[in-house]
């Protein structure tokens, strides 16, 4: 959808109604997560939700009844209602809707929200929950009948620390690209002049490793002072298991995969390396505005096994790297890119970047997408002979027609040419295992090109409709109108 589109940080129902926006952030729960974070979803409450209020079946029976409506765009704390393991309790801010899945407290004295929300992560939290919610159904009713005590002495302590977590947790959160507050790479952020990828990584990864004992020293911390206060030094330890602490530590494969699908969000305009934050995703678009980088010229970026075209994907996210890291050091970070993502024996840096652009990408996309992918991969089929990236909030009508003239057609002239040269070496006298590995290669070219011959038919029948798609509708139903044309996201 539009990001204008979207209203943030609205304080009350009368607020949201007035600013005549559609959309609003949502709480609905997610995966165990302390603090802060799973800020996932909008809802369409457009005109203070006149179509969910209204929502009836075919025989008018009114199928929604949205409850406690006067304290939706709070600041409080929510969590997930029904999970497999702990509770995990997080600091919302004001500006958010919220159903049974993702329910919010809210403190009478607005004050206490920390004090509360240390003790509700707490191992005091879970011990009382085990009576009070035995089957981890951690509702409302269960979650208010907590003992909590309030010590004044110690309640500024607490704030600290919870702040500290919070603070911490959100940093994690916006670090990657699916945060509404994303602003850049961590390996940009934290490379401190780095010229390496190598030693950006290292200098990232020491600032999360800091980051994550940090907040399992708080959180142990936290659990010494409720343990403290409830006289329980008995029964149980301030301890906290790592996998309990729920920021991430540096991956060398997730934090490469990520800063490649950074570089293609700098390549369509999404993100810039002029400012910071998301530069793009709906209205008016204007390429002058990347200076130091370019977005593409026309939103379309081909993705094939070989370098067909100058521009592909591979060229594009190369001279991406040469612009971020130097020139000087190019080589080096192209080698540190291939090994972490992986590549075969006696693969170049750039076919094992080529081989994850064609085989892996669009798979990792759609998995940290949720399968509601914001760049969609046209593909002609299972010999891959034609790819090209599009990014939904640069779609247009003309998009296909372009991709049809400018790619497809210039690919398939580029196959056809290849065919021929190899045709016309097979007729010359060549050593057998020369012509064992041609004749291999030409079986593949011609499979290739039957396939982007029908490619080419399905390609222009939808061209020719001028399909115009609404983001409102979202990912799911804009999808189902080019079908055949894109790859499987289900």
């Amino acid at each position: 959808m539009d990001i204008n589109k979207i209203g943030f940080g609205f304080k009350s129902r009368y607020e949201a109604k007035k600013s005549g926006l559609k959309w609003f952030p949502y709480n609905k729960g997610g995966s165990y997560r302390k603090w802060y974070g799973n800020n996932e979803y909008v809802v369409n409450w457009y005109d203070d939700g006149y179509e969910i209020r209204n929502y009836r079946d075919k025989n008018g029976r009114l199928l929604s009844r949205p409850q406690n409506m006067d304290y939706y765009f709070r600041e409080g704390i929510t969590w997930s209602a029904l999970t497999s393991g702990n509770l995990s309790s997080r600091y919302t801010e004001i500006g958010y809707i919220f159903d049974t899945k993702g329910p919010i407290c809210f403190p009478r004295n607005n004050e206490d929200i920390y004090l509360l929300l240390g003790f509700l992560n707490s191992k005091l939290s879970m011990e009382a929950l085990e009576i009070l919610a035995p089957t981890l159904d951690f509702n409302p009713g269960s979650i208010s009948k907590l003992p909590i005590v309030n010590k004044n002495m110690i309640t500024l302590q607490i704030d600290q620390l919870v702040n500290q977590n919070i603070s911490i947790s959100k940093t994690d959160w916006d670090s990657f690209e699916t945060s509404w507050d994303f602003e850049e790479h961590p390996l940009l952020k934290y490379r401190n002049g780095a010229d390496t990828i190598e030693e950006a990584y290292s200098n990232w990864a020491d600032f999360a490793e800091k980051q994550f004992n940090k907040l399992k020293a708080n959180e142990e911390e936290l659990n010494r002072i409720f343990i403290d206060i409830y006289g329980l030094q008995d029964e149980l330890t301030p301890d906290v298991d790592d996998n309990d602490v729920t920021v991430r530590k540096a991956d060398p494969v997730r934090d490469v995969k990520s800063f490649i699908s950074y570089a293609v969000g700098c390549m369509f305009g999404r993100y810039s390396l002029d400012k910071k934050g998301l530069i793009y995703a709906g209205g008016e678009f204007d390429i002058d505005e990347y200076k130091i980088y370019k977005a593409d010229e026309d939103g379309i970026i081909p993705i094939t096994d070989s370098e067909y075209f100058h521009d592909d994907i591979v060229s594009k996210f190369i001279d991406f790297v040469k612009t971020v890291f130097g020139p000087n050091t190019l080589s080096q970070n192209l080698e540190f890119i291939a090994n972490a993502i992986g590549r075969n024996d006696n693969e170049t840096a750039a076919d094992a970047i080529r081989r994850y652009f064609l085989n892996g990408f669009y798979k990792d996309h759609t998995t940290i997408y949720q399968k509601r992918p914001i760049y969609w991969l046209f593909t002609s089929g299972k010999e891959k002979a034609f790819n090209a990236l599009i990014y939904i909030h640069r779609y247009n009508k003309d998009t296909l027609a372009k991709m049809r003239t400018d790619y497809l057609h210039m690919l398939i002239n580029k196959v056809s040419s290849e065919v021929n040269r190899l045709n016309s070496l097979m007729a010359s006298y060549i050593p057998k295992d020369e012509k064992r590995r041609y004749e291999k290669l030409l079986d593949k070219l011609n499979k290739q090109l039957q396939e982007m011959g029908k490619y080419d038919e399905l390609l222009r029948h939808y061209a020719e409709r001028g399909i115009e798609i609404d983001l409102d509708d979202g990912v799911k139903i804009n999808y189902t109108k080019f079908d055949g044309l894109l790859a499987n996201i289900r």
